[in-house]
């Protein structure tokens, strides 16, 4: 479809306006789609100096999407939430 046929069809009387438009949308789309996502499987490492556990994140890793743990008791696997609100409560460090 022409700039021309769109033009016509949604009754945008500027070329410019309807260029600016597409432009738009083809950034929205792009946008809001996701290029490459890698599932990765891991097994928690225990720390040798402190008790808190090891994650070892990829170098070339963006963002995270879902962080999901396997439940020994029926062994599938349990996703976890995530906040979306800083929570009201502080936990006290008690660790030595």
């Amino acid at each position: 479809m022409t700039v021309l046929e769109i033009m016509e069809r949604s009754n945008i009387k500027e070329t410019t306006l309807a260029k600016a438009w597409i432009k738009d949308a083809i950034h929205l789309i792009q946008s809001s789609s996701k290029e490459k996502i890698k599932v990765r499987k891991q097994d928690v490492l225990n720390s040798v100096s402190s008790s808190d556990n090891v994650y070892i994140m990829p170098a070339d890793m963006i963002s995270l999407e879902s962080v999901s743990l396997k439940d020994t008791s029926d062994s599938k696997y349990k996703k976890i939430k995530r906040l979306t609100f800083q929570p009201s409560y502080l936990l006290e460090d008690t660790s030595p």
